[in-house]
């Protein structure tokens, strides 16, 4: 390899490390139901991208009750996890423009689903789901993580040159790349 396309894949890897920033976790109390809830924060591309969530731990039930495959998840406990962006975000072939959304996932075997929706109104209770309030689904895919997780655990990271949303919880970990822009 030149010295140049060294130089090259060398800033390349840089600018894409440096595309997702360090999160920021302000933590929000504890929900109704009694898990702790917490809003992390990054900067992606230009654009400020949150997460505000329910944190329910395991407690040694079976992650297939918890995240049953084939049945809606508020993807956290208590209120509807939600998302907030200031620039448009493209999740497969979703586009949400700046503002809040709810997130829900659909888990399974070899795939998962995660479910935007407008929201309702501020403290929307997570479930039962509102199929009236979706604005559409992309694929996650599903990986084991190397050690299981006790705590839902929701981030950005970046899958090649891509962030992406991830969802952990138990063994299973599920992301989506993203796009920030229209």
């Amino acid at each position: 390899m030149s010295l140049r396309n060294t130089a090259i894949a060398l800033f390349a890897t840089v600018g894409i490390s440096t595309s997702v920033l360090a999160q920021t976790v302000t933590p929000m109390g504890t929900g109704k139901g009694g898990s702790p809830h917490e809003k992390v924060s990054w900067k992606v591309g230009g654009a400020t991208i949150a997460v505000e969530y329910g944190r329910p731990f395991l407690k040694g039930r079976p992650e297939s009750q918890m995240m049953p495959a084939g049945k809606l998840w508020r993807t956290g406990a208590d209120a509807a996890t939600i998302i907030t962006t200031d620039k448009p975000l493209t999740f497969g072939s979703v586009t949400l423009a700046p503002g809040t959304y709810t997130i829900n996932t659909e888990p399974g075997d070899s795939e998962w689903k995660v479910i935007f929706g407008k929201l309702g109104a501020p403290g929307q209770w997570g479930v039962p789901y509102q199929a009236n309030l979706e604005i559409g689904r992309a694929p996650m895919k599903v990986s084991k993580n190397a050690t299981p997780v006790e705590q839902v655990t929701s981030s950005i990271g970046t899958a090649g040159s891509s962030p992406s949303l991830r969802v952990q919880w138990g063994t299973a970990s599920a992301s989506t790349p993203f796009k920030v822009g229209s």
